[in-house]
């Protein structure tokens, strides 16, 4: 039995950060029932296409395992059937703009008058305050919690990463308060508001620049290879390069072929416990007497000079090799993996981390599976939805609907009615 099986979500999100996160409940196991315009469908079904009229990677990537019902909320039937599934729904996901259910006429308070078990979760750009009403993106979610204004070099600009912390980080902290609200239904009987803003989400992920912000104002950051170059800290915690984040020093260091190959790099970390070690590795075994090197405090204003000299022996290895010497000693490194390698790495097939997934109208393709593994209880990846290719059947299975009741539903424009074509695409 899969962990979520018997919970039924009402997905009412769109691009990345809600789909995030009801795809990982569908993954899970829960029932995601996906609300689209009808002819319209969620607008990443059209965005960055590499094969025309064929939905994109962008969608079928973040909609997996879901079943797709296209619907009207604007009209009177459109909103009786929304209702409907109000009261036969667990849970309801939306990351519209502030304020667009209410408008809808379906404010918190109504909700609970509809089905006071419900379990209303909301993603956000801002949370309550002078920005509440802002429309946010990834990279401004980015930008206004925190992550750009620590990210790249200490002499250059700031820099947002390819790590999608803004939309699909706040998707899965959404995950967790839905899965605790879900836990504590069973106890109090009641559902309740969860809320995640994209700014909150992003600060959490970047609490260790919270941390040194703090300590510095204390005194410099001894750790932070700026200051062993003898650059001064300013007010706020600065852009840190690729030093480690942490208490021992790492950097990312030049491997054999590096000047054609742009991934034919390792990350390097020279961990105190095992300084004797990186020292023979690198053929410099005096320095693990020598007193300016012997102890971490001695060696902080080296760091530089160190990883150079590190540097000329791993450009004599390609970066696996360098995995293969050291790991074996315990010193930490990895090499940086291309997208290309992580899609043709096996064991990430194995583990169910990558999944090559088959589509009735793109083919086959590769997706993120669940990165979160239970002992128990299986998560397999089925195919994203095609546009309304389930409304007939959500219509009839959870609301009753009987089959003139569909055909007058899609007669007054309550539905979409592309069922057929999705049958068509599904052969």
């Amino acid at each position: 039995m899969k962990a979520l099986e018997g919970v039924r979500i009402l997905d009412m999100t769109h691009v990345q950060s809600g789909p995030t996160c009801t795809q990982l409940l569908a993954w899970f196991g829960a029932d995601v029932l996906k609300v689209e315009r009808p002819g319209v469908g969620d607008a990443t079904r059209g965005q960055l296409r590499d094969i025309p009229d064929v939905d994109s990677l962008y969608f079928t990537m973040l909609n997996h395992n879901k079943r797709s019902i296209t619907l009207n909320t604007k009209s009177d039937k459109g909103k009786e059937i929304f209702e409907g599934l109000l009261k036969a729904c667990d849970v309801m996901v939306e990351n519209f703009a502030p304020g667009a259910l209410d408008r809808m006429g379906f404010s918190w308070e109504r909700i609970q008058e509809i089905n006071p078990r419900l379990i209303y979760a909301s993603i956000k750009g801002f949370g309550p305050g002078p920005y509440e009403d802002c429309k946010v993106y990834e990279n401004v979610a980015q930008c206004t919690g925190g992550s750009a204004s620590t990210t790249g070099f200490v002499d250059g600009p700031p820099l947002v990463t390819g790590a999608q912390i803004g939309d699909s980080g706040t998707g899965l902290h959404l995950a967790l308060g839905i899965v605790t609200a879900l836990y504590h239904r069973e106890k109090s009987g009641k559902g309740q508001r969860v809320h995640a803003a994209m700014q909150d989400g992003v600060l959490n992920l970047c609490r260790v620049k919270l941390r040194d912000q703090q300590r510095l104002q204390h005194g410099p950051l001894t750790e932070y290879s700026q200051h062993g170059q003898g650059i001064a800290f300013g007010e706020a915690t600065p852009r840190a390069g690729n030093d480690s984040g942490g208490g021992q020093p790492g950097w990312i260091l030049k491997c054999k072929g590096w000047e054609n190959d742009p991934d034919a790099y390792v990350y390097f970390i020279t961990q105190a416990a095992v300084w004797g070690n990186v020292c023979d590795v690198i053929g410099k075994p005096e320095w693990k007497e020598d007193p300016e090197y012997a102890t971490p405090p001695a060696r902080l204003d080296k760091i530089k000079q160190i990883f150079d000299t590190i540097e000329e022996w791993t450009m004599t290895k390609n970066k696996f090799e360098v995995m293969e010497i050291c790991n074996p000693l315990n010193i930490p490194c990895g090499p940086i993996l291309s997208m290309k390698e992580i899609a043709e790495e096996p064991s990430l097939r194995e583990t169910g981390t990558v999944v090559e997934v088959d589509h009735p109208a793109r083919g086959k393709y590769l997706s993120v599976g669940n990165p979160v593994k239970l002992s128990d209880s299986p998560s397999d990846v089925t195919r994203s939805p095609l546009l309304g290719e389930h409304t007939d059947e959500i219509l009839m299975e959870i609301l009753g609907f009987s089959s003139d009741e569909i055909a007058e539903a899609k007669t007054e424009g309550a539905v979409g009615d592309e069922m057929a074509q999705s049958k068509v695409a599904a052969e």
